[in-house]
């Protein structure tokens, strides 16, 4: 794990901001931040993300990175570091639109396929999710990436889906 220096918040604003980019203590886990931000955005998607409307699931997931980039851009300014592991929003983002295949009812095992598919492709970085992290300024290029993982696990997912049904 990269080391996560000592952040200590000049505003309130950054106070939020930081604990909005490390889903609170999640970010701060001293094994596999990303994985157990991951995991987290999995257990929460049935209660806050599944049940909406696929059109208010593409609000929430734009709002999301547009917050998510203001709040990893300020934590990347605050800790001098590019991408610090902490910063677990992008996680949320990523699996979360790795599950947007997946119906309110999905079942756990799809749950996990989904988590499964979309942390293979967020630590592995296939082309072009590695190369993304740059297209973007600061902590938009650290949401870009992990939306296009969560992308191409939810084409995963779907597929997988497809054939299974």
């Amino acid at each position: 794990m990269r080391d996560q220096p000592p952040i200590t918040p000049e505003t309130t604003g950054d106070a939020l901001l930081l604990s909005l980019s490390t889903l609170g203590f999640v970010g701060r886990s001293p094994v596999m931040p990303g994985t157990c931000g991951s995991a987290v955005a999995v257990l929460l998607a049935p209660l806050l993300f599944l049940p909406l409307s696929w059109p208010v699931q593409l609000a929430v997931l734009a709002g999301m990175f547009l917050l998510g980039g203001w709040a990893a851009t300020r934590v990347e300014r605050m800790s001098a570091r590019h991408d610090p592991s902490m910063v677990v929003i992008d996680e949320v983002v990523g699996q979360w639109l790795a599950l947007l295949p997946l119906a309110a009812t999905a079942s756990w095992p799809w749950l996990a396929a989904g988590f499964v598919f979309f942390r293979a492709l967020d630590i592995a970085k296939p082309w072009p999710v590695r190369r993304s992290e740059h297209w973007l300024p600061e902590g938009f290029g650290v949401m870009l990436d992990d939306v296009l993982a969560g992308a191409g696990a939810a084409g995963l997912l779907w597929a997988a889906r497809a054939m299974l049904a």
